[in-house]
């Protein structure tokens, strides 16, 4: 085409309408561009529209430079299409363009007050996702539903794309809220405004529904009469239907053998055991059906719409790509987006991490007794997904972090969790594979969102649970695995890990040759076992032929494979079926929070000599009479006395100790009272946390025991205080870690030279691999369990009708979620959540 004749560029708009010259050449220029691909930059076009962030500068999808020019028109005096292939000529036509004045850029806004019908052909075709049952036609928001779909546009973002049908349905339950509690209110609330209220001090306060039913008669009979508030808790539900999530509910066999889902629904008994699926009539002789009963039943919470609501949002959007987005020192990890794991997905899955906007996930489980420990036993197992997109004040906190599975009791899965996670893991391949039509509100284009899983969280029964490795016995250690070098007790028939580290130690280092300070004659000339590969963990399950728990032969086979085998693997992990998951440099993450515990609890006790629970007992001692070390604690042989070790306390000691820590006063939000924890009548701590110990370990044993014990004990005790402070702390330095990662087997062997052989359980061990994890996947408090169990406590608290434990938790989470989804969609206009 001559350059003469493209006058039609800025010839956009005819009478408030596109013009079809405007349009028929739009279609010339993407062929044209389009045809020359040494202009292209991963098959994206660049966009050459007058909006100021593109200009030419950036690159695009055809059908979003399209809408871009329709929306902008083209960049001023391109008549000369030289950065899409064409050869650079001095153009010599004057500005003719009636959209742009020929003054400075920043005065072209006169799209702004133009009546512009954008041809639907400009705007992106990517497929619209619709939720299953959600219906958005309910009374509360058909009057506006019949003016049209309305777009909500925030007025600091100039729009670009027009929003998907999922999209636009929430929008115009938000346009919905304008709609008065009754007729001529002079406050102005609306009748959302105020369910949104109510609905956050039920969740905040527990609140039952009773309670809610009474407040709602009770505020309908102090409006006028023609009000539209409610009359109970059961209507609340039904106007705000709209505002929550779908779930899912799927029947169980009986015996968690197998769930009726996919090609499995229609089936009437389990195949594996035969158990009936459903329970048998109670209505004997009747002529009318009676409704089947299934015995139990399991709640499945699909994570793509609630993905897809983060992008919706003008709250979370934005903070969405903050990973990308953020700069800090190469040298220091403030996010697990500076960790190795994450970067190095990012090269493995290169065009995964192209659209910034991908989510990477985190899986974390854990089991509650809804009952208390006085009650019936009972074990209900949620499964909780949480984004890592989000910035650190935003990351691990409960209104992202999604309920995805609650496994239904009353009895532990164990090996049978996988059989719960089929629809999880299902719908995480979607996610990988086909990905979703989102909208994002922050920059008003569609995307298709992508997700996929990072790693897991848990503690260390539920690692075996999620990993299929075996966490008990010698080989309990997920690291060594079969490297292990644990052995059993003789008297006191425990494993212990006793002499495991001085392999960590430099290969030079002198305590390697050591004879008879450690297990006499043993001297450790050879190198700490390699870490395995997900492809050699792959291999080696493929191997022995492990099949996945849901598999029909699955139990049957395992088993047969562990006997001859005698290895830690129990199973195949249904998470081995993600395409990524074998590329992950790290796959489950070892709890620092109970870790941290166990340690403090051990060495505590065994101080403090509390009876029952110091590892310094008879057994132990006649242990090292047995393995010939420690002279010094042997028992007498005439008066079968102990000798006092010197990591014990006196009575005396124990005393001042426990008066010191009756005293002791934290800032506020610090730690609780500890005071509360102290007997001074048996002179022990009783009834701490988790985060009690966390803090004393971290912050009270250096000052607690610095005038009460040798100068050998309490340093090695120090310096194991020391290392977890520095582990944990927010920003984790490479020096530091590497520092962390040469002193730990320093300090563990220090200490086998101080307590027996019996104090060293696999807890103990664990501590030695903490610092790779943390140089590999990054800051501790992205991988603990802390915001889990708050998370948990959350739900155990919502636990009303006891004889539907999972019920009741569901119920209590879609009013949580309807409560968050004001917060985030209405902002101060609704004060919900502090």
């Amino acid at each position: 085409m001559n350059h003469t004749d493209r006058g039609w560029m800025y010839r956009r708009l005819q009478n408030g309408y596109m013009n079809d010259e405007f349009i028929n050449g739009v279609e010339e220029f993407m062929v044209f561009a389009l045809s020359h691909v040494e202009c292209l930059s991963a098959g994206k076009v660049r966009c050459p529209c007058n909006h100021k962030k593109c200009q030419n500068k950036v690159f695009l999808d055809d059908n979003i430079v399209k809408a871009h020019l329709s929306r902008y028109g083209f960049v001023p005096n391109y008549y000369n299409w030289h950065l899409h292939g064409e050869e650079y000529i001095r153009p010599n036509f004057p500005n003719t363009n009636p959209d742009v004045p020929s003054s400075s850029r920043s005065q072209n806004r006169s799209w702004e007050s133009e009546n512009i019908h954008v041809d639907h052909i400009f705007l992106s075709h990517d497929q619209e996702y619709l939720l299953a049952n959600q219906n958005l036609g309910h009374e509360f928001s058909t009057e506006y539903q019949e003016e049209g779909p309305s777009q909500y546009v925030d007025p600091n973002i100039e729009p670009v794309e027009t929003p998907n049908n999922y999209v636009k349905g929430l929008y115009d339950l938000i346009k919905s809220a304008e709609k008065e509690i009754w007729d001529g209110n002079p406050h102005g609330h609306s009748l959302l405004s105020v369910l949104a209220r109510l609905l956050k001090m039920k969740h905040e306060h527990n609140m039952s529904e009773r309670n809610f039913d009474d407040m709602c008669q009770l505020m309908s009979e102090l409006c006028p009469a023609n009000n539209h508030m409610p009359p109970s808790f059961y209507w609340t539900k039904k106007l705000i239907k709209d505002l929550g999530l779908p779930v899912e509910k799927i029947d169980v066999c009986s015996n968690n053998c197998m769930i009726y889902w996919g090609t499995d629904s229609d089936l009437t008994e389990c195949k594996i055991c035969e158990h009936p699926r459903y329970k048998p009539s109670r209505r004997r002789g009747s002529q009318t059906p009676n409704k089947q009963t299934p015995y139990k039943i399991m709640y499945y919470f699909p994570i793509t719409p609630r993905l897809q609501r983060l992008y919706a949002s003008t709250a979370t959007a934005s903070h969405m790509r903050w990973h990308h987005d953020h700069h800090s020192d190469p040298e220091t990890m403030t996010h697990p987006s500076d960790s190795l794991a994450w970067r190095h997905f990012d090269e493995t899955h290169p065009w995964f991490a192209a659209e910034i906007r991908n989510v990477r996930l985190g899986l974390s489980t854990d089991g509650f007794q809804p009952f208390g420990q006085t009650g019936h036993q009972y074990s209900s197992w949620p499964v909780i997904l949480t984004p890592y997109n989000l910035p650190p004040w935003m990351c691990m906190k409960d209104e992202v972090m999604f309920l995805s599975v609650i496994a239904p009791g009353p009895s532990n899965p164990k090996d049978k969790l996988d059989v719960f996670l089929q629809p999880l893991i299902a719908e995480l391949q979607q996610l990988w594979y086909d990905g979703v039509a989102t909208y994002d509100i922050h920059s008003q284009t569609n995307f298709t969102l992508r997700a996929s899983l990072l790693w897991t969280i848990s503690d260390f029964p539920a690692y075996a649970m999620l990993s299929g490795w075996s966490t008990a016995g010698k080989q309990a250690c997920p690291h060594c695995m079969s490297d292990s070098e644990a052995f059993t007790l003789v008297h006191s028939g425990k494993t212990s890990w006793f002499d495991n580290h001085r392999k960590f130690l430099p290969i030079d280092h002198q305590l390697r040759r050591k004879k008879n300070m450690f297990i006499r004659g043993r001297r450790v000339l050879y190198p700490a076992p390699p870490t395995k590969t997900g492809d050699e963990l792959l291999s080696e399950l493929d191997n022995y032929g492990f099949l996945p728990a849901y598999d029909v032969d699955s139990e049957s086979r395992n088993r047969e494979i562990c006997q001859l085998a005698k290895c830690g693997w129990r199973r195949r992990s249904i998470l081995w079926e993600l395409p990524y998951w074998r590329t992950n440099l790290i796959r489950h993450n070892l709890d620092v929070m109970h870790i941290e515990k166990n340690v403090f609890d051990n060495v505590f006790n065994t101080i403090m000599n509390i009876l029952g629970r110091t590892k310094d007992n008879a057994k132990s001692r006649a242990d090292l009479v047995e393995m010939r070390i420690r002279p010094e604690l042997h028992p007498n042989v005439s008066t079968g006395r102990h000798p006092k070790a010197s990591y014990s306390l006196e009575r005396s000691a124990r005393e001042v100790l426990c008066r010191w820590l009756k005293d002791v006063r934290f800032s506020d939000g610090y730690a609780s009272n500890m005071s509360r924890c102290v007997d001074m009548n048996k002179l022990r701590m009783f009834g701490m946390k988790s985060h009690d110990c966390h803090v004393f370990m971290q912050r009270l044993i250096p000052v607690a025991f610095k005038e009460l014990l040798p100068r050998e004990v309490w340093e090695a005790l120090t310096e194991l205080s020391l290392f977890f402070a520095d582990l944990t702390a927010r920003n984790l330095k490479q020096s530091d870690i590497m520092r962390l990662h040469e002193q730990i087997p320093v300090i563990l062997c220090k200490l086998e030279k101080i307590f027996p052989p019996s104090f060293f359980d696999c807890m103990e061990h664990l501590c030695v691999h903490l610092p790779y994890e943390a140089r590999i996947a990054g800051p501790v408090q992205f991988r603990w369990m802390y915001p889990v169990e708050r998370f948990l406590r959350r739900l155990k608290s919502t636990v009303r009708n006891k004889a539907r434990v999972e019920g009741s938790i569901c119920n209590a989470y879609l009013v949580s979620e309807a409560s968050i989804f004001c917060e985030h969609y209405f902002g101060d206009s609704i004060q919900t959540r502090q």
